[in-house]
């Protein structure tokens, strides 16, 4: 399964991604037919490589880089200073930091899907074990629906190989409505 097969993702739908990192997911939402990409990254030299990528690929008018830290303040006040509206996503997607280096990192992402109310798919751990007990507790249905080897550049100072794996899995987060 995956978000095609989910139906997740429909033709012109509103995608947010939290935590773009340099857009990848924010692209390829708009390659499968996303109307709209709204890629949110507190970095400023990976929101920089994901604003290349969207004029790279010829999605600048659908994508909407925001520099914003997730956390720092709550969605709906990041989604209104750039003038769009929390209630018009249809789709959150996100990788969000996976808490090995400052335990529970994930918490602001989390809380921003549940602030959202609209499905979300998230890459996350395989070992995870906290990400079900936190969305059941706030009445949502947490997924777990696939792994996969994930590779991991050293692009941190944290990161101590150049390139190391881990295995990922795929979370399909929906609200109990």
């Amino acid at each position: 399964m995956d978000i095609i097969e989910f139906g997740d993702l429909s033709e012109g739908c509103m995608v947010a991604d939290l935590g773009c990192g340099n857009g990848i997911m924010a692209v390829g939402a708009l390659l499968l037919g996303a109307g709209k990409a709204l890629a949110i990254e507190a970095d400023e030299e990976a929101w920089d490589v994901a604003k290349s990528n969207l004029k790279g690929e010829g999605f600048w008018e659908m994508g909407a880089p925001i520099h914003a830290t997730i956390g720092a303040n709550d969605l709906a006040s990041i989604l209104e200073a750039e003038l769009h509206h929390i209630s018009d996503v249809d789709l959150v997607i996100t990788n969000p930091p996976w808490g090995r280096q400052k335990k529970h990192a994930d918490r602001p992402f989390f809380q921003a899907i549940i602030d959202c109310g609209a499905t979300a798919h998230v890459l996350h751990s395989a070992n995870a074990t906290h990400i079900e007990p936190f969305f059941s507790e706030a009445g949502w249905k947490a997924e777990k629906y696939g792994t996969a080897e994930f590779a991991l550049p050293a692009n941190y100072e944290h990161h101590t190989s150049q390139r190391n794996k881990t295995q990922a899995a795929f979370w399909r987060l929906t609200p109990n409505k």
